[in-house]
């Protein structure tokens, strides 16, 4: 399995500059590249990364997405007089071209191109582009938005023909609409762009009416398009993720990509001028780790844009980090997005019900009167400064010296990398007392007991950092996840999230104090709902029905475990839970991105087939494609849409439409 991560980079893509006064092109500098190269060595990143040289982009490569006639037009740049450059620049919009600007542009593309080569052919598993000028604004025969060549629509070409790939997912986080990407693709159902941007109504550059929500793509391609606009600006990392939950992620895993392509912008992170948005750099490496579940972990960065140095360098940094497996940061004051996300996130799953299963029972109407509207010419006049914008820098991410560690009996084999709980780590006494008189009637056998003391042992060194994440094999998993629940209550943690996978019964007292959060799937009869700690989903076929799962983990158990922010995962696989191991192996990911990757599996013996996949999760290896993902069932769709709609008045990231919208959503669950 291929691994390691790649970092492209030369100096000489910043080896061109503006020549004249443009105050729209002013913020396009060359240390938008340097700062950030600076940022990955000081923070001994770049070290850390595969180091892949540049080359130049052929002409045919340029062509697959540009014109002949607009590649011989840029050819002649390099020997243009400055009045001749100005001359040919103005019949571009927001664009500048130098006589070095030709030479950079192919190396962009070439840097991409490497990028991609590395990822297909196993060198690395993911990576990185730092490139300069960027690309998704430029068009087939235009240069726009500061952007000559279209790195990343050039480089989804040259996938699909070099490696006869068959689904491509591109995900724009910049706060600009890509719209050169979205023209390039937007009647190919092989590649699905998502694109979130500054939009306020057709107000915003690049001011095009096919930057809205209802612009889905065009004969084979509809629906493979997908524009979430943000019609106000100060979006917040709640508003982001929301965006990925109840839209990207769902329709992602459906559609099931090949490979993965960011067009990595960051003027939508905070304190740049030109997006004017309050999402901090460490969102982006949640972004990241979400999308590392995808396509078996192939994903491909590629710098766009960012115009604040300090955010940007952050935000590379973060991302960067991500990729290369370390713990992503703790989240903090999460809650519901605002009202105009909401409107727009309606919006989307509106205009694309006809095309995704897993949007089909979507009943909200796509938002008719946005709440923006009314403010937009308030707004206008008063103006929205980002200077002297003031964030935290992103704490530091330090991995504990140990990723993972097992407890598993002697007779079986440790998977490579994994570390064996020591038996000298004795437990106490009172440990060993507490253990009798909670867990066992009379006397209790020696390898039953030895087996909870392991459990507390792993508990007890990730509260030291010694360890990330830890997996056990237990004769009993009720009495483990007891165990392990009331231990780490008691010394541990303020925060517990338990996931179980599966029909076994979990008391209620583990919840009742709020200090631990239990979501358990199964197939059980639903109970009514006591607690907003206490969550059952159920699944007509539980746990083995793929689609149905992913639909609960991606739309109630992901937003509801991001709200909570716990301190600690516990996972758990019920005897007999029918969860396959693909599945599996996609929720023990994903939840890595919580609690600083602080995980304890429990599986029960017997379940020895899963020791395997459950370990390799843990220690970072990308997640099975689950291939793509047929429709739940209609009846535990319906069945979790009620289920969402009772929790979201306590949970604000389970709410996927405004508040106009959420009545319309619960008249229609009334007559159903």
């Amino acid at each position: 399995m291929s691994s390691g991560t790649a970092l492209v980079y030369d100096e000489e893509m910043t080896r061109y500059k503006l020549l004249w006064v443009d105050p729209a092109c002013k913020i396009e500098v060359p240390e938008r590249l340097t700062v950030s190269h600076t940022a990955l060595q000081e923070e001994g990143l770049a070290e850390r990364c595969v180091s892949v040289p540049i080359r130049q982009a052929t002409d045919a490569e340029i062509l697959l997405a540009h014109s002949e006639e607009y590649l011989e037009a840029v050819k002649k740049t390099p020997h243009m007089s400055l009045d001749e450059l100005r001359t040919f620049t103005q019949q571009y919009g927001d664009v500048y071209f130098h006589p070095n600007i030709y030479h950079c542009a192919k190396l962009a593309i070439g840097a991409t191109l490497q990028l991609v080569d590395s990822v297909m052919t196993g060198k690395v598993r993911n990576g990185m582009a730092l490139v300069r000028p960027p690309g998704h604004h430029s068009q087939r025969s235009a240069a726009n938005g500061f952007c000559v060549f279209n790195n990343v629509a050039i480089a989804a070409h040259y996938a699909k023909k070099q490696y006869d790939i068959k689904r491509v997912l591109i995900v724009d986080w910049d706060v600009h609409h890509g719209q050169g990407v979205q023209f390039a693709f937007e009647d190919d159902p092989s590649v699905l762009y998502f694109s979130w941007h500054r939009y306020e109504h057709q107000g915003f550059w690049p001011n095009l009416r096919e930057s809205d929500y209802d612009s889905v793509g065009k004969e084979k391609g509809a629906g493979f398009n997908i524009n979430v606009p943000w019609n106000k600006v100060g979006m917040e990392n709640s508003d982001y993720l929301s965006v990925f939950f109840h839209v990207l992620l769902p329709i992602a895993y459906e559609f099931s990509p090949d490979l993965v392509f960011v067009c990595a912008g960051f003027d939508s992170a905070i304190g740049d001028p030109e997006g004017h948005m309050c999402a901090t750099p460490d969102i982006f490496a949640h972004l990241t780790h979400l999308l590392k579940s995808l396509a078996g972990g192939k994903l491909c960065a590629v710098l766009e844009g960012g115009y604040n140095l300090t955010s940007l360098a952050q935000s590379v940094c973060q991302t960067v980090q991500t990729l290369l497996g370390d713990p992503a940061p703790q989240t903090s004051e999460l809650n519901g997005p605002c009202e105009s996300a909401l409107e727009s996130i309606q919006c989307v799953r509106s205009a694309h019900k006809p095309y995704w299963a897993c949007l089909k029972h979507t009943v909200a109407p796509p938002v008719s009167e946005p709440s923006t509207k009314r403010c937009k010419l308030a707004e206008k006049e008063e103006g929205v400064q980002a200077e002297g914008v003031v964030w935290m820098k992103p704490p530091s991410r330090l991995a504990p010296p140990v990723h993972t560690e097992v407890a598993l009996p002697a007779d079986l084999e440790v998977p490579d990398r994994c570390d064996r709980v020591r038996s000298s780590l004795a437990p106490t006494l009172e440990i060993l007392q507490r253990l009798r008189d909670n867990f066992f009637e009379g006397s209790a056998e020696e390898d039953a007991l030895m087996s909870l003391c392991s459990v507390i042992a792993l508990f007890e060194k990730m509260k030291k950092q010694e360890i990330r994440n830890g997996l056990a094999l237990v004769p009993d998993v009720s009495v483990a996840m007891l165990c392990a629940a009331q231990h780490a209550r008691m010394s541990l943690t303020n925060r517990l999230l338990l996931v179980y996978l599966g029909d076994g019964e979990i008391p209620t007292y583990v919840t009742e104090d709020g200090k631990a959060l239990m979501v358990q799937i199964s197939s059980k009869e639903p109970e009514e709902q006591k607690s907003r700690y206490q969550v059952s989903v159920s699944l007509l076929k539980g746990c083995s029905d793929v689609a149905g799962l992913m639909q609960a983990v991606l739309c109630l158990l992901l937003p509801l475990a991001y709200e909570y922010d716990p301190g600690l995962v516990l996972l758990v696989r019920g005897p007999g839970s029918g969860v396959g191991k693909a599945a599996w192996a996609q929720i023990t990911s994903l939840l890595q991105g919580l609690a600083q990757g602080h995980t304890l599996a429990l599986l029960q013996e017997g379940e020895e087939e899963a020791v395997g996949t459950t370990a390799a999760s843990l220690l970072g290896d990308p997640a099975p494609s689950l291939g793509p993902l047929g429709a739940p069932l209609p009846e535990d769709m319906e069945a979790m849409e009620r289920l969402r709609q009772r929790l979201q008045t306590h949970w604000g990231l389970l709410q996927n439409a405004a508040a106009k919208g959420k009545e319309v959503e619960e008249k229609g669950q009334n007559q159903d």
